[in-house]
């Protein structure tokens, strides 16, 4: 199982978590990869001033609500 886990704090909140959070949602059960993929919250990881942190399984990535489908291709969909 492949675990995505999104930075919800204020920061990253700021800069768009929720929509990436939903895209991701959408992503998921469009592709049919809820048994796959697990999507988690979280609290600062420590990248503020990049973009909205996000972690796939032990990788770092900096997405934002217009990167997110190519972010979900190359992280996600490439590696279920």
């Amino acid at each position: 199982m492949l675990k995505i886990t999104v930075c919800i704090g204020s920061s990253c909140h700021i800069k768009g978590s929720r929509q990436v959070v939903e895209q991701l949602q959408n992503l998921i059960a469009e592709k049919n990869l809820g048994g796959k993929v697990e999507l988690c919250g979280t609290f600062c990881l420590g990248k503020c001033q990049q973009g909205v942190c996000v972690m796939v399984n032990d990788d770092f990535y900096s997405v934002s609500p217009d990167t997110v489908e190519a972010f979900f291709a190359e992280a996600v969909e490439a590696k279920v």
